[in-house]
């Protein structure tokens, strides 16, 4: 390996440097990078470059600046199985990329890419091809006629490759992407563009100029805008002259790193080590990154993924012979090792990893260590699962498969994720039945401890312990108390015999009214006590959670409140019966609320999700587009309805096939043995449902929907209030409607008029005000004409380079224009201002007759932004640049005078 990081112009942060300063200098606000964990909703992680930005593309939020570049940090985890195996995918990458809104369009997003592409970066333009959508002809011409790319050289591509959409509707336009070419001995014939032996795409250019309507039609849009993405890992590659993106600097390092653990040479190592090792250090990246912005290892969402990240390099590393023995701080782990490393990397990235690193080390030694213990036990489970597949193939002459049970088994009891166990089987020429898997999860509690009720716990001094744990007797649905003994008690995920005062505890006991988070309803609230003699209390414990475990073991999740509790003592276990009041209340609205949307909207609706909290309820549902004011106001109508018609709910236990044939809807997410419990509002809804609910709907007294909204494409949300929680948003909304009156001193009705016409006073005060400033700006203006003076001989050019103090950009434009009015051409005028603390404002104004000797306004005012602090440009006749060091506004003005006055004196000698 060459050590490219050398040449510190092609170094990975160099390129990510010189892309920002750039754009910079031509008017665009460097904006920070993003958190990996979007705004945004509608998708899971921060995917791409634009996407902070997604929110002013699609019209929702003004704009905050007309121009703005950025290196923002992505992930994607879609393909993450050809990490490693091609030469340019990544978990994590970085985005570079400009972006107008409403400002600029083709022609400067053109001619600017292919000046950074081939000036700035020095690529030779004979290796750069360009791709055009099949119909931009404004596109193909810019990039022929004014850039000068050969005609052989731009290739129009299909919608597919070349048309970007926001979604089905909405903004959408044409792009086009710059290609380098590794191969131009290949000359030009049957070229294709996908061919990446050959070509790199490396800079994407979306012109944002049409919205697509419901009917597919395309309407120009009023505001065009444009979105680039230039791949940093990309542009390292070719200009440091590596054959893929891993060998460059931003990932190589850790990769050396993770080869030394490992004691190889990378350079001598065949494929499926290197495979191993781009792995490691491609992943590394995006867990640091993540666990930065706060995501921490779980079996649910972004927590998933990096999980599921950190668990794929576990097992390269460990396939590769790293040892966390080497550094005996690590107890084990190697991932810090190495993780540090991408620390060290990050100063240009996020400077908030290193100030995070301690805790990120931590995270990753305990998820590691963790992982690890799962994986000795899985790992000899599964290497005997695969020999006894393929033993089976000898004697059957059949494929070699890993069953859905034995696969199931491996993720149930051992936490090996199912796209890790396919990962193995591959690698030994086994396939894996995913759809007996599936079939195992769906039956998970009928099936998953029908052999054996055995769970093995961890004691405090290594040693195994194991106890028969019968499942969890659940009482609750006819009783809120119960007289119940102590089977285990846990600390820590330690067993205990017993928990003293003020202690968090787990508790398992035989049996419980307690119900336990399931089917969207969250857990009950309660206490167990325990009783002395002459039933004084012993010990009193607060229950705040329930969960459930291996099947149907009920976990009480507590305080030591009082005393101390012991394994095997009795407990009168209750429930707080106002809350479990509202979650029944709650959970029967959720299911007439979703009767309603059926009737209502549409038997299309399928629920995509649900909550059944004390204080609200949520609903999430498969559906197209927003609901109207009145398509909520007719769904709360038609449920208050059914709550005031007083109806006594019916609740059965039968078959599933029965429940099914009888009408029954399964709720989103759970999963049912062969008997189910049917929940029935009688003329209105039947649900699959293992929760508590109401047994009359009047008891759920009223329903309100609070919000309705889009959470991700297809998918909307509602959140409601009901009975008790309903009584208590009302309440919250007349307090603050009470303030509200008695600050704008109007009754309740008259509320919206007087903010109206607060508004409207608002709106006209801040004319004024804009209208003062101009004014006085012009004053300004008039008082400094007078400095003007005059430079050359040929030709006399009136110049004047002032200070307007506090005059703020607006104003300091229309002065710069009044002055230049005044002045008459020829002239030159550029002033300074300090409108705010820490803020500099610029602007140069020049006539025809000093345009026309070569002297642009744009060009000219960059290098002086500069100085203090900035950048910016603009046209040739005007410009307007910023800056962040107002002290250095005086040399940088006398520095515009000196230049501005050597220049014109030899343009117009």
């Amino acid at each position: 390996m060459e050590d490219q990081s050398k040449d510190s112009l092609v170094s990975g942060d160099s390129i990510r440097r010189r892309f920002l300063d750039f754009y910079a200098s031509r008017g665009h606000k460097i904006i920070p990078s993003a958190s990996l964990v979007p705004d945004d909703p509608t998708v899971l992680l921060t995917i791409a470059g634009m996407l902070p930005f997604k929110p002013i593309f699609l019209g929702k939020i003004p704009r905050q600046v007309p121009r703005a570049t950025t290196s923002q940090r992505c992930i994607r985890t879609n393909d993450v199985e050809n990490v490693g195996r091609t030469a340019r995918h990544h978990t994590f990458f970085e985005m570079l990329g400009n972006f107008s809104f409403g400002d600029y369009f083709k022609k400067e997003a053109i001619q600017w890419s292919w000046e950074l592409s081939t000036v700035e970066f020095g690529l030779p333009p004979e290796r750069l091809w360009i791709s055009v959508y099949e119909d931009d002809d404004e596109a193909f011409e810019i990039w022929h006629n004014e850039v000068g790319v050969p005609v052989e050289r731009i290739k129009r591509m299909g919608e597919d490759d070349n048309f970007w959409m926001s979604g089905a509707t909405g903004p959408c336009g044409p792009c086009s992407e710059i290609y380098y070419d590794f191969h131009p001995q290949r000359g030009y014939v049957d070229v294709d563009l996908g061919d990446d032996t050959r070509f790199i795409e490396f800079y994407n250019l979306v012109f944002m100029e049409y919205n697509k309507k419901d009917d597919g039609t395309l309407e120009p849009l009023k505001q065009k805008n444009i979105d680039t993405g230039l791949g940093l890992e990309r542009m390292a590659c070719i200009l440091q002259k590596v054959p893929n993106n891993y060998e460059t600097d931003l990932i190589y390092p850790i990769i050396e790193k993770a080869s030394e653990l490992a004691n190889i040479s990378y350079a001598l190592a065949d494929e499926q080590t290197k495979l191993k090792l781009k792995v490691v250090g491609d992943h590394l990246r995006a867990i640091v990154y993540l666990v930065s912005d706060g995501v921490l290892p779980s079996n649910i969402g972004r927590g998933y993924v990096v999980r599921r990240l950190i668990r794929r390099v576990v097992r390269a590393g460990r396939s590769l012979g790293i040892k966390g023995e080497v550094k005996e701080n690590l107890e084990g782990a190697f991932l810090p090792a190495i993780a540090e490393k991408v620390v060290e990397l990050s100063t240009h990235i996020d400077s908030d990893v290193k100030i995070k690193a301690p805790r990120i080390l931590e995270e990753l030694k305990k998820e590691e260590l963790q992982f690890v213990r799962t994986l000795e036990r899985g790992e000899i489970l599964l290497e005997k699962m695969l020999a006894d597949a393929l033993s089976n193939v000898q004697k059957s002459g059949t494929m070699p498969c890993l069953s859905g049970k034995d696969t199931f088994l491996l993720y149930d009891t051992f936490g090996f994720p199912v796209e890790l166990t396919t990962e193995i089987a591959e690698e030994h020429g086994v396939t894996v039945d995913m759809n007996g898997f599936d079939q195992e999860m769906e039956n998970q509690r009928c099936l998953s401890r029908a052999a054996h009720n055995v769970v093995k716990l961890e004691a405090e001094d290594g040693a195994s312990l194991t106890r028969n744990i019968d499942e969890t007797e659940f009482v609750g649905y006819d009783s809120l108390s119960t007289r119940a003994v102590v089977e285990s008690l846990m600390v820590n995920g330690s067993p205990v015999v017993q928990v003293s005062e003020g202690n968090d505890v787990e508790v398992l006991l035989n049996r419980t009214p307690f119900y336990a988070e399931s089917g969207g309803q969250i857990g009950d609230n309660g206490f167990l006590y325990v009783t002395g003699g002459e039933n004084q209390q012993t010990a009193v414990v607060e229950i705040k959670d329930v969960q459930k475990s291996l099947g149907d073991i009920f976990v009480h999740k507590g305080t030591i409140r009082e005393g101390v509790l012991e394994v095997g003592r009795e407990v009168e276990a209750a429930v707080d019966a106002k809350l479990r009041q509202r979650a029944k209340v709650h959970h029967t609205a959720t299911h007439l609320l979703q009767a309603a949307l059926k009737k209502l909207i549409g038997q299309e609706i399928s629920q995509a999700g649900s909550l059944v909290a004390f204080d609200r309820l949520r609903f999430d549902f498969n559906y197209g587009h927003a609901l109207t004011d009145t398509q909520l106001e007719d769904i709360e109508q038609l449920i208050n309805g059914w709550i005031g018609a007083a109806t006594f709910l019916e609740t059965k236990v039968m078959p599933l096939k029965d429940a099914k044939e009888a009408g029954a809807i399964a709720m989103f997410g759970e999963k049912y043995g062969e008997q189910v419990r049917v929940v029935e509002v009688p003329g209105v809804s039947m649900e699959l449902c293992g929760g508590t609910h109401v047994r009359n709907t009047s008891e759920i007294r009223v329903f309100k929907i609070i919000s309705e909204q889009g959470i991700a494409s297809g998918v909307r949300r509602i959140e409601a209030v009901a009975g008790e929680a309903f009584i208590e948003y009302i309440n919250a909304r007349e307090y603050h409607m009470k303030n509200l009156c008695s600050m704008l001193k109007v009754k309740a009705e008259e509320v919206t008029t007087r903010v109206e016409k607060l508004l409207e006073e608002l709106r006209m005060s801040r004319n004024e005000v804009a209208n003062l400033r101009t004014k006085a700006a012009v004053y300004k203006a008039l008082m400094i004409g007078s400095k003007a003076f005059e430079v050359g001989t040929s030709q006399k050019i009136r110049v004047l380079v002032e200070s307007l103090d506090d005059v703020d950009a607006d104003s300091l434009k229309v002065a710069a224009e009044h002055l230049i009015d005044t002045l008459q051409d020829p002239a030159a005028v550029i002033l300074g201002s300090c409108p705010d603390e820490g803020k500099v404002s610029l602007v140069a104004a020049f006539t025809p007759a000093v345009v026309d000797l070569g002297i642009q306004a744009g060009k000219f005012i960059g290098p002086i932004a500069k100085l203090c602090g900035g950048g910016g440009g603009g046209r040739p006749n005007f410009a307007q640049a910023g800056g962040r060091k107002p002290e250095n506004l005086p040399s940088a003005l006398g520095r515009a005078r000196e230049e501005i006055v050597s220049i014109l004196s030899e343009k117009a000698s």
